[in-house]
């Protein structure tokens, strides 16, 4: 049976090339790359190339502001944590209603624990941040600004150079969880103002446990993990010199790839989508199709369950996700469709697919041709569907 990845925001296959290049420094090459001897310094000027090399992806000015972290989550904490450490009296943050959990798992423990004030900016039905709420929500009380670059779920792409320019006339620092952005969309961090980027070796064709963190020179820095004078003295602990090895290699190629990425993959998946628009009645695409990542399409097919179009997906040979992969096992419908305001009977059935280089069109070929069967048969089962639904929408946004 023919297996089709089409999960690639959960996480990404390490590329070939990455694991050769990870692969000496767990043997001959094994040295801590602290140490002053030749073992040492070795691996060190490896540590070096991979920071180089993740620097030019970025665009960032200098290498040094690259600050190697376990993974995004890691790095979104240590921003928002040290912003409200070196601000000042402001204990204010403002952030988005459809940040990834890294960011509002740790705004809501903020709030509870130590009576931080939130700012949830909402967004409109195609997942665009009302801007200027966000622009109300800024004060001399905010310590910082945290808006993700591009929605994991459904790619919608957010004003993020906008944002930090807003956030910098307010006197307050601004960051983006940039997971989902690095390696698919251009970047030149030094002619934006974002003071701080997140991102995560596994979602780049890296592997996991290895994430970064750009803080713009000058920006200060309270680390978050406390011990040794590693990553000068912003993130102690032995570095992991294999994984940076691996993301500097997976940040290399991810620059050599960013036109496929925004042709032939964009292509990919836009056939995918029409395909399943014209076969399968009463769906549609979430997101601001205008305005997305290249990668990524989330469709809404009313009337059944998300998890059990999974099931059968999976026995067909197609692995996607049913809203956020984090939070799959819960009964309720994705927080970022939510927020959208997308209906219950619409909410439930959205699958999102999300391509990488790695995909082919026999890929998409496959899916369309059993994705009609699967819906059809699971809508023969649902209360909610007797056939008087075919053809009407509960929910029409206007692209205009």
């Amino acid at each position: 049976m023919k297996a089709v990845y089409l999960d690639n925001n959960a996480t990404t296959r390490v590329d070939p090339a990455a694991v050769a290049a990870m692969l000496p420094f767990f043997t001959e090459q094994f040295g801590n790359a602290s140490s002053m001897h030749a073992f040492g310094s070795e691996v060190g000027g490896a540590v070096l190339k991979g920071r180089r090399q993740l620097q030019a992806l970025l665009g960032a000015q200098f290498d040094h502001e690259i600050v190697f972290t376990g993974g995004g989550t890691e790095s979104d904490n240590t921003a928002i944590l040290s912003a409200l450490e070196t601000q000042g009296a402001r204990n204010e943050i403002v952030t988005s209603a459809v940040e990834h959990p890294a960011v509002l798992a740790l705004c809501a423990w903020l709030e509870k624990s130590r009576g931080i004030k939130v700012h949830y900016i909402g967004v409109d039905a195609r997942g665009r941040l009302d801007v200027e709420a966000y622009r109300k929500a800024l004060s001399p009380r905010t310590a910082i600004a945290s808006i993700m670059w591009a929605n994991n779920e459904t790619g919608t792409i957010f004003p993020v150079e906008m944002l930090a320019e807003l956030a910098h006339e307010a006197g307050a620092l601004f960051h983006t969880d940039a997971v989902q952005a690095v390696g698919k969309i251009p970047m030149n961090l030094k002619e934006t103002a974002i003071d701080m980027l997140s991102l995560s070796g596994h979602k780049l064709h890296a592997p996991k446990g290895i994430g970064a963190l750009y803080v713009r020179r000058g920006v200060r820095l309270r680390p978050l993990i406390r011990g040794g004078h590693q990553e000068r003295g912003r993130r102690a602990g032995t570095e992991n010199a294999p994984g940076i090895v691996a993301l500097g290699v997976a940040a290399e190629l991810a620059q050599q790839h960013i036109e496929d990425e925004n042709t032939r993959v964009r292509a990919m998946r836009d056939r995918l989508e029409q395909g399943l628009l014209q076969r399968i009645g009463n769906s549609f695409v979430a997101g601001d199709v205008d305005n997305r990542l290249p990668n990524t399409a989330n469709v809404a097919f009313e009337y059944i369950e998300g998890e059990a179009i999974l099931l059968l997906m999976n026995k067909a040979g197609i692995a996607a996700s049913s809203g956020s992969a984090c939070t799959s096992g819960s009964l309720e419908p994705s927080h970022v469709l939510r927020a959208m305001k997308v209906p219950y009977t619409a909410a439930h059935g959205a699958i999102r697919f999300s391509f990488s280089r790695e995909n082919t069109d026999e890929d998409v070929d496959h899916v369309l041709e059993v994705m009609p069967s699967i819906i059809a048969k699971l809508r023969e089962m649902s209360p909610f569907w007797d056939g008087k639904n075919a053809g009407q929408s509960g929910f029409a946004p206007t692209y205009a």
